[in-house]
């Protein structure tokens, strides 16, 4: 929600908005994956250059669903936990 509140306000059309957001949570999973397993820095970029594709696909047909109830469901308590991430002793999967 407060990507698209974001995106909205600075008048980012959805398209981009989407993409970016899609982008950055891949982006995010690797940075994950290169902190906890042995993945250097080149091979995550290698990663992410990997996903790109999934990563349009992906914006495309979040873009082409008919409704509301086509994209998915509301994730509350996901919510709820992930406001408790900055006080948590160890973060990295806790959230």
């Amino acid at each position: 929600m407060a990507v698209a509140l974001a995106a909205a306000a600075h008048g980012i059309a959805l398209e981009s908005a989407l993409g970016g957001y899609l982008h950055a949570f891949a982006a995010n999973l690797i940075s994950a994956a290169v902190r906890t397993v042995p993945l250097g820095q080149t091979d995550g970029q290698r990663a992410l250059a990997a996903l790109e594709p999934a990563v349009r696909r992906t914006a495309e047909a979040a873009l082409a669903a008919l409704s509301l109830d086509d994209v998915g469901t509301s994730t509350p308590l996901l919510d709820w936990c992930s406001l408790r991430h900055e006080t948590q002793y160890t973060r990295l999967f806790r959230s």
